[in-house]
């Protein structure tokens, strides 16, 4: 007769549900795995034998065949031992097979019983929930899985204490949720000298999920900017924590299973590959820009990024999922990430400055910025200028706002957005307003109206240009409290967008 267990397999933060069926076979003794595993999970026959081995469990002079239904899909990850192992045990009657049934399992096993940690617990968790069993896991992972269900998580630290739960001897207390992680204080905005407009632009970002690229020389002050960029951010509701979190299981990065608030701040190297940043590689983990999901992603030295690189953050940036495609599966993942850039003028950095200039200026900066296709660049909403800071300013006392005070306008703004758009669960904030919502909630007054119609013959704006800067407008309304948007707001939302066509043409 076969015995059943549950587990999981991955297909981006989807789970799939795989049931373990062992059977015994008359024959010479054995033990197979099939059911399209990969090394790591046939490889788990060794690990299980000799983690039953250790607890003096004898196999039975029989061929062992264990099957991982459906056998049309790939599974990858050592966190298959476990639920091999549940499901041999209830197949030589160590364990009741109704209760290993009614659980989903997932762990690994070392060679002498003791449950390892494995990525997906999370995930594994809610999936768990929606089929109404218990979820088994190495207890390294109970903190992260109880955020579902706490009394529905099991945790045990060998596969000892398993079985001695399953059997009655010793039953397992339901695991405990990990501490909620308190965001230390970042770097504060009024350490910055200057860059005024800089710093309304990182606020006008901040409220409306604006995408935001910095330009100027060396040392101007970009970096340092963006750094401080999080900290205007409001705190990540529950179920934007979730939906991150997830995330961050399925790579590695949930800490003792603490969840935070913390909006992600992830900070990519401009050699790193097109796997790393927009996702891929073995088993399709996620990329930078999944990781930065309900965060920002900061991109230093923009143009230095390889080509093929920049151009696939394109339609993440209008989508806000990235699909990995695969000869048999299209993983998704969520993206939907607040894009900061920064980059020099020109290759020496020193463009506009004819004392530092090099001798291809201005030749040399047409050449290195236009290593950002155009379709790239009109996908940002903020255009800004970051001139270089005079020594004397560097010498006088801080003057700017903190951080403090403009993540307050911008808890405001976010709070009127949210009413807003209640009815809208498709929209949080206003870089996601798309067509008669948009039309509705941006429309601008006549006077306005008319304001950014005749940019947009003149400066020859796309027609996402034209809707980006309408919600840039709306946002610079909502930082003020405004109903309506009115033409000081299109005035402002403009000049952001085409200060720096000197610098990007």
């Amino acid at each position: 007769m076969t015995a059943r267990a549950y587990t999981v397999a991955f297909e981006g933060i989807e789970t799939r549900e795989v049931e373990v069926q062992c059977a015994m076979a008359p024959g010479m003794p054995g033990f197979a795995i099939v059911g399209l595993p990969d090394k790591a999970v046939s490889e788990a026959r060794d690990r299980v034998r000799s983690a039953l081995q250790a607890m003096s469990i004898a196999l039975p002079s029989k061929r062992v065949i264990v099957n991982l239904s459906p056998a049309d899909l790939p599974k990858e990850g050592s966190h298959f031992d476990l639920p091999i192992a549940l499901a041999l045990l209830a197949a030589i009657d160590v364990l009741p097979r109704e209760m290993v049934e009614s659980v989903t399992a997932l762990g690994e096993l070392s060679l002498d019983g003791t449950l390892l940690p494995v990525i997906g617990a999370l995930p594994a968790a809610l999936h768990a929930a929606s089929r109404h069993r218990s979820l088994i896991c190495p207890k390294a992972c109970g903190a992260e899985a109880a955020w579902v269900d706490a009394a529905r998580v099991l945790a045990p630290d060998t596969l000892h204490a398993a079985i001695a739960h399953f059997t009655g001897q010793r039953p397992l207390a339901p695991a405990e949720p990990g501490e909620v992680e308190i965001a230390p204080d970042g770097p504060d905005l009024a350490d910055v000298r200057g860059q005024e407009r800089a710093k309304r632009a990182l606020e006008i970002a901040a409220a409306g999920r604006h995408h935001l690229i910095f330009v100027g020389p060396p040392g101007s002050g970009k970096s340092m900017l963006a750094r401080r960029l999080p900290g205007l951010l409001p705190p990540m509701s529950p179920r934007e924590a979730l939906d991150t979190s997830m995330i961050h299981s399925l790579a590695g990065l949930v800490e003792e299973g603490g969840i935070t608030r913390r909006r992600p701040f992830q900070e990519p190297h401009h050699t790193a590959s097109m796997a790393a940043i927009v996702g891929g590689g073995k088993g399709a983990k996620p990329g930078q820009i999944s990781l930065a999901h309900n965060g920002v992603l900061f991109m230093d030295e923009f143009p230095e990024y390889a080509r093929p690189v920049l151009e696939t953050l394109r339609q993440p940036i209008e989508m806000g999922e990235v699909v990995i495609a695969r000869a048999n599966a299209h993983v998704r993942y969520p993206c939907r990430f607040l894009l900061v850039a920064a980059a020099n003028p020109c290759r020496c950095g020193h463009q506009f400055d004819a004392a530092r200039a090099c001798s291809r200026a201005p030749a040399c900066g047409e050449d290195y910025m236009s290593r950002i296709s155009g379709p790239l660049m009109d996908r940002f909403d903020l255009r800004i200028e970051v001139p270089p800071v005079s020594f004397t300013d560097l010498d006088l006392p801080p003057t700017g706002e903190p951080t403090a005070t403009v993540a307050a306008r911008v808890a405001a703004a976010r709070d009127l957005q949210a009413k807003r758009y209640r009815d809208h669960p498709e929209v949080t904030v206003n870089a996601d307003l798309e067509g008669a919502l948009l039309d509705r909630t941006a429309a601008p007054d006549e006077a306005g109206k008319a304001l950014l119609h005749k940019a947009a013959d003149r400066f020859g704006l796309t027609a996402r240009g034209y809707h980006r800067v309408l919600r840039v407008a709306r946002t610079i309304a909502d930082l003020e409290g405004a109903t309506n948007t009115r033409s000081h707001h299109i005035g402002e939302a403009l000049s952001y967008r085409l200060v720096t066509r000197r610098v990007m043409d």
